[in-house]
C-alpha cells in the first residue's frame, strides 16, 4: 500500500476525472490498484466479469465499464476541447447534474470544479488526497469505506465525516 501511495502522492491528470471526481478514492480504482476481492463483489454486484471491473483512472486506457460505457462525460470534454466539465459555457449541464444527483460520492463535484478553476488540478489533487485520507494512518479511502480499511478509525476521512448519514442511507437502500 506504502508504495502505491508514494505513487498517487504526485498530482496525476489521468487520476482527476473529467465529472470533477478524484479516481483514486473510488471503490473501484481501490479495488483494482490494491483490494481484489473489493473488485470481486463489485463485478458481481453489476454481472460482469472482474477484467471488464478494473480501473486505473479517468484518463487512462483501462476503464471500467462503467467509465467506459456509459459515462458521457470524457467523449463530450474531447469533442468540445476541454479538460474538465467545469470549463464547458454549457456547466452544469443537464447530464452533469444528472450524474451528481445520483450517488452520494458526487456530492461535491461543484465545490470540485470550483476548486480546479480557482487553484488548478494540482492543488485541487493534493487537497483531495487529504480528503479522502485517514486521519490516523494516512490511507485513502473511497466515500463508502465509512471506517478506514486499514485501521479501522471512523470515520475513514474528512469526505465521510461531512456525508455520513447520506452514504448511510443510500447504502441502505441499495441492499
Amino acid at each position: 500500500m506504502d508504495k502505491e501511495r508514494d505513487h498517487l502522492n504526485k498530482p496525476d491528470k489521468r487520476l482527476a476525472a473529467v465529472c470533477g471526481l478524484f479516481c483514486p478514492s473510488c471503490t473501484v480504482f481501490i479495488g483494482t490498484s490494491e483490494d481484489p476481492e473489493r473488485l470481486r463483489m463489485i463485478a458481481e454486484r453489476f454481472q460482469k466479469p472482474v477484467k471488464e471491473a478494473k480501473c486505473q483512472g479517468c484518463r487512462t486506457e483501462k476503464r471500467c465499464f462503467y467509465c467506459r460505457e456509459i459515462c458521457i462525460m470524457s467523449k463530450c470534454a474531447l469533442e468540445r476541447g476541454i479538460e474538465f466539465c467545469g470549463e464547458c459555457d454549457d456547466y452544469p449541464c443537464k447530464d452533469l447534474k444528472a450524474f451528481q444527483a445520483e450517488a452520494p460520492h458526487r456530492i461535491e463535484l461543484w465545490k470540485y470544479h470550483e476548486r480546479i478553476r480557482e487553484s488548478g488540478y494540482e492543488k485541487w489533487y493534493m487537497e483531495m488526497l487529504e480528503h479522502f485520507s485517514c486521519p490516523e494512518c494516512s490511507t485513502l479511502n473511497s466515500a463508502y469505506d465509512l471506517k478506514c480499511r486499514n485501521c479501522g478509525a471512523e470515520p475513514s476521512c474528512q469526505y465521510v465525516s461531512q456525508h455520513k448519514d447520506t452514504i448511510i442511507r443510500f447504502l441502505s437502500m441499495r441492499g
